[in-house]
């Protein structure tokens, strides 16, 4: 049986490591954006300066949801890892770049720091960047020996 390119995977065992971080990072960000929705979703992203606020905060947060949960599993691993990458670049270009510059960038508003430039952008998108690479490294390898990608392709 052929299975879907998009499907294999190694039989690494520790990117399963790399699969609970960025998965349990998503899923849980993505619940919070419907619980907290002043502090995690429509008012975040009103205060950011993203249009229709309230649509495209709880898109964004059923996209994460259902991301964090296909790669805690293993399954269709690359192409959730695909999104939750999507996700952080539109994270970092809307919220870190200006950070950078100290100035808005487009209509996205800089947040109120105490200090703008390099130093401080880097140290804002530790996250982001972590999770930017850890999906990455997923679309490369696939899910990893306990994933349901690899027990499907057997």
């Amino acid at each position: 049986m052929n299975s879907p390119t998009f499907l294999r995977t190694d039989a690494q065992r520790t990117t399963i490591i790399i699969r609970i971080m960025v998965g349990a990072v998503f899923l849980v960000e993505g619940i919070q954006k419907f619980l907290y929705p002043a502090m995690r979703g429509p008012g975040r992203f009103e205060k950011m300066g993203f249009p229709e606020p309230e649509i495209l905060a709880y898109l964004v947060g059923a996209f994460e949801v259902v991301a964090g949960t296909l790669i805690l599993i293993g399954l269709v691993t690359r192409g959730a890892a695909l999104v939750t990458l999507l996700i952080m670049t539109v994270a970092v270009i809307t919220t870190k770049i200006p950070i950078a510059f100290g100035e808005s960038f487009g209509p996205f508003v800089l947040r109120e720091l105490r200090t703008y430039g390099f130093w401080s952008m880097t140290h804002e998108m530790r996250t982001d960047w972590a999770m930017w690479l850890g999906s990455l490294f997923l679309i490369v390898k696939g899910g990893g020996r306990w994933s349901v990608d690899r027990y499907i392709t057997r």
